[in-house]
């Protein structure tokens, strides 16, 4: 059976929400695959939302290893710089220490699924990981509120979300799958002509995160971004996409620069409408 190691800081209902979603894909039958272990890089007491992720946890009778980072910080100040564009000597340390807690587990793939912590050289080298990423393969990087400032401000056509395999160079991972829809059209032409002729800053400084066009495209990408991630998973156990090295190749072994899913993501959505 396909093994997937959950890595998960369960800081919010989102997170419980995608292991539902995972959970309940391989009951059905529909995900090939189980989780091995839950990684969480907080230990329960520190926050409320954390604690029910755990319940949830346990409630599928999954194992979960919990380690926290901020007392692990703590006890490591001493050490909290480190050289530009590296991570501080503590954050190493700490990758080694969750490493050590999960040397008798051996995951085909591990998934990040809202783990707030950037994965470092040793760990990513240890693991094939994927992540979530707010955009298609090319487009912005960021958090997902900087992609969108950008797309507007680059007035673009289309955009979407995509896996990527971790590395220590944040979101600059190959895309693994991926799906694209257009920002273009009926329900996005007339917020386009909105903003005409106004810079984002000023938009920024007026409407903010309430403009409607920016809310439109979160709100297209968001209803995406669960499907895609189990249809990813669905792929790997399946065999149609790999990972070799650092290369993403496809059921016979042939690099491609990630696994388009947009028809079947499609469907999903345009079902659920």
């Amino acid at each position: 059976m396909y093994q997937l190691g959950w890595f998960s800081t369960g800081r919010d209902n989102a997170s419980s929400d995608l292991l539902r979603a995972a959970n309940s894909s391989i009951q059905r039958g529909e995900l090939k695959a189980e989780i091995a272990f839950v990684f969480s890089n907080r230990e329960p007491g520190e926050s409320p939302t954390s604690d029910m992720f755990f319940e949830l946890v346990k409630s599928y009778h999954l194992p979960l290893i919990c380690y926290s980072y901020r007392k692990f910080k703590a006890s490591r100040q001493s050490q909290a710089t480190g050289i530009k564009d590296t991570l501080p000597q503590w954050r190493q340390e700490y990758d080694r220490e969750v490493m050590k807690r999960l040397e008798n587990f051996h995951p085909d793939l591990g998934v990040l699924a809202g783990y707030m912590l950037i994965v470092g050289k040793e760990m990513c080298q240890r693991y094939n990981m994927i992540n979530l990423h707010p955009a298609a393969p090319g487009g912005p990087t960021g958090s997902w509120q900087e992609v969108i400032w950008q797309l507007m401000e680059a007035n673009a056509l289309e955009t979407g979300v995509m896996m990527h395999l971790v590395t220590p160079q944040l979101d600059k991972g190959p895309p693994v799958t991926y799906c694209t829809f257009p920002i273009r059209g009926r329900s996005f032409d007339k917020y386009w002509q909105e903003i005409a002729g106004y810079s984002i800053e000023t938009i920024k400084e007026g409407q903010g995160e309430n403009n409607p066009l920016f809310k439109l495209i979160r709100e297209q990408g968001l209803i995406r971004e669960f499907p895609l991630i189990i249809a990813t998973l669905k792929a790997f156990s399946q065999h149609k996409v790999r990972i070799a090295g650092a290369k993403i190749t496809d059921s016979e072994g042939r690099p491609i620069s990630g696994y388009d899913l947009t028809s079947d993501i499609n469907r999903i959505v345009n079902k659920v409408r």
